[in-house]
């Protein structure tokens, strides 16, 4: 069964955001790919943070990523100066 996450992300004060999304475009959003996200999408909710919703084939894929996916969390909060407000995890139970 499809599985996606949602993660929730603060840009701190007096950073460059469009800095910010082009490093999570050239960068993080092509690491998911190959890990096995079928598809991710960015939204930008406020001025400030961003919302970041990955969709996976089933929850094993995901699972199997889970160890770099945390290694990433931990270089952007260095590297973009970042932190994850949130993260909502589960199986797809409904679609149009």
């Amino acid at each position: 069964m499809r599985y996606v996450t949602i993660t929730t992300w603060e840009i701190m004060g007096g950073v460059d955001f469009d800095l910010v999304m082009e490093r999570v475009r050239k960068k993080r959003l092509p690491a998911l790919k190959q890990l096995g996200a079928d598809r991710v999408q960015v939204s930008r909710p406020s001025p400030r943070t961003i919302a970041a919703i990955s969709e996976w084939p089933d929850k094993t894929t995901r699972d199997a990523a889970v160890e770099f996916i945390e290694h990433v969390r931990r270089e952007v909060r260095t590297e973009d100066h970042s932190r994850m407000t949130g993260e909502m995890l589960g199986e797809v139970v409904g679609e149009v």
